[in-house]
């Protein structure tokens, strides 16, 4: 009498149906956190609108513009907004609607690439501090408890002052001092994760360190950095709108929303031309708002705590 199989479980149809399984379990996943974001209005109505911007900043700004953002026209300095100019003109004549579109992209482009920089490297010093610990965690986390010391301004004025204003100086300055929140977040996730049994399992079967930090620990973090790096983006527009204001961020004439703000700061304009401030200092608060409202509701769909009713 001839014995049953025992590699009936690693038959094709078995691996085919193990693997389908997997499949759908991900894809109801992706729907319950699809469901979970779109219960927050806000969040959805904050895509939305942040998507508008960031098309009509992009691909659509040279069709949106109605003239070139740095043409100086003598005739129309300080006009008020009239068909010609549809948010009128600031004090050399330089069409404010083309200069609010450009300088859109520039200020959404300094907080992507900031942040995308500061995640990278507070990922990475928090990911070998938490890891390792012992002397490498104390050397990173006392120099981390360094830079948070100081205040963000004053490093940010002293860095500027080294490297020099200008757009890729400013994203490299605020990508240099937005790491320590993300080092310590990322620090504190490993912590709780490292001694977990699947964590174990992997250092069991031999898995060298580097694998198991970068296949079986940071892909359990991603959630936390992803919220974090959205309120970062809208963090690091206000700080370029702050260095823009103060004359250390985007040199002119590039146009920035902060730079724009920059530029109606004298009384007499604040109270007699508010088309010069009203505009930039309007997209700015709109979307820090509404990168805030998306962080919210990212928060809300990756927290496993959350369930549909």
């Amino acid at each position: 009498m001839s014995l049953p199989s025992t590699t009936a479980s690693n038959s094709p149809g078995s691996i085919q149906a193990g693997s389908a399984l997997a499949g759908n379990m991900v894809r109801q996943r992706r729907n319950r956190l699809l469901q979970r974001f779109l219960r927050h209005r806000l969040a959805v109505v904050s895509l939305i609108f942040l998507a508008l911007v960031l098309i009509f900043t992009f691909p659509l700004a040279s069709s949106l513009a109605p003239a070139d953002p740095n043409r100086i026209d003598l005739r129309a300095i300080g006009k008020a907004p009239s068909p010609s100019h549809p948010l009128g003109t600031d004090m050399t004549g330089r069409d404010l609607l083309s200069r609010l579109v450009y300088g859109g992209r520039i200020s959404m482009a300094v907080g992507i690439v900031a942040v995308s920089i500061y995640i990278s490297l507070g990922t990475l010093l928090g990911s070998i501090a938490g890891y390792y610990g012992g002397r490498v965690d104390t050397v990173i986390m006392r120099l981390t408890e360094v830079v948070m010391a100081f205040p963000t301004l004053i490093i940010l004025i002293t860095i500027v002052a080294v490297i020099g204003p200008g757009l890729f100086n400013a994203m490299i300055a605020i990508g240099l001092i937005g790491w320590t929140g993300i080092a310590r977040l990322v620090r504190g996730q490993i912590l709780s994760l490292r001694e977990t049994d699947f964590v174990t399992a992997a250092r069991a079967t031999g898995v060298s360190q580097w694998r198991t930090l970068l296949r079986h620990i940071l892909p359990n973090i991603v959630a936390p950095i992803i919220v974090a790096a959205t309120f970062g983006i809208a963090g690091a527009i206000l700080t370029e709108a702050g260095l823009s204001f103060l004359g250390l961020g985007i040199k002119p004439p590039t146009p920035s929303w902060g730079n724009m703000i920059n530029e109606a700061q004298q009384l007499n304009i604040i109270e007699n031309k508010p088309w010069l401030w009203l505009a930039p200092g309007l997209m700015i608060t709109l979307s820090v708002l509404a990168i805030n409202f998306i962080g919210d509701g990212l928060r809300d769909a990756l927290d496993p705590r959350m369930t549909l009713d």
